[in-house]
């Protein structure tokens, strides 16, 4: 079946996704089943959207909040596996969204700024759970370094955007399994499930913001120069 096909398929949705690292194609696939879901339902793409805004919301709010009970003894793991379903879903609706709107052709301009501005809130509230249980555990790392590692985080979604209107934006364009191990660092998906399990062992968290803030300002500063370099010549 075609995009314009009247009965698609979950196949159909599947094959209107836009790519992603290892983890992401994985949220795809189960993005293809909602919206094949949403579709049966009659739902259209900005349901998908804000169900997504929501349950990522749910999600952030509900480590934050269970941070002083964990504080007091309280066990981690049934936040952790709470927030990790919770934020994977999110994702794979967040994936549906586009795939709905691509294969039914319903996708506008206003639907686009939904899809971005949920995406900015969700990933500020899964910032706020970094920084809030390195904060909690490990008080001795300078705030600055919170502050720096939030900021620097968007840079994955600034830089997302951009290569949607730049086919050639992207710094790496292999496609072979050692370059997209590596891209691991850069996958949300994979993101979130590394985040999720740290919680577990909530001293790991400033390992975490450390190390993806430090990814984040290389990747940043590699795309400065790349850009530059292009307007250069």
């Amino acid at each position: 079946m075609t995009e314009s096909s009247p009965n698609p398929s979950p196949a159909d949705f599947l094959a209107a996704h836009r790519g992603g690292g290892l983890i992401t194609l994985i949220d795809q696939r189960g993005g293809a089943r909602f919206a094949y879901l949403a579709w049966r339902s009659g739902l259209k793409p900005t349901h998908l959207t804000l169900l997504n805004l929501l349950l990522g919301l749910v999600a952030s709010a509900g480590v934050i909040a269970y941070i002083p009970f964990a504080q007091d003894g309280a066990a981690w793991w049934p936040v952790a596996l709470a927030a990790l379903i919770l934020w994977q879903v999110a994702y794979m609706l967040d994936c549906a969204d586009g795939q709905l709107a691509r294969v039914t052709k319903t996708g506008s301009d206003a639907g686009a700024r939904v899809d971005i501005l949920c995406d900015v809130a969700i990933q500020a509230s899964v910032v706020a759970v970094v920084v809030a249980v390195q904060a909690a555990y490990t008080p001795e790392i300078p705030a600055w370094c919170g502050a720096a590692f939030a900021a620097l985080w968007m840079t994955n979604l600034v830089t997302a955007v951009m290569a949607k209107e730049d086919s050639g934006s992207s710094l790496v364009t292999s496609t072979g399994l050692i370059v997209r191990l590596i891209k691991l660092v850069r996958d949300y998906g994979f993101i979130i499930i590394v985040i999720a399990l740290a919680l577990l062992w909530p001293e790991s968290m400033a390992f975490v913001m450390l190390f993806f803030g430090a990814v984040n300002a290389l990747f940043l500063l590699a795309s400065i120069v790349a850009a530059a370099r292009i307007t250069l010549r």
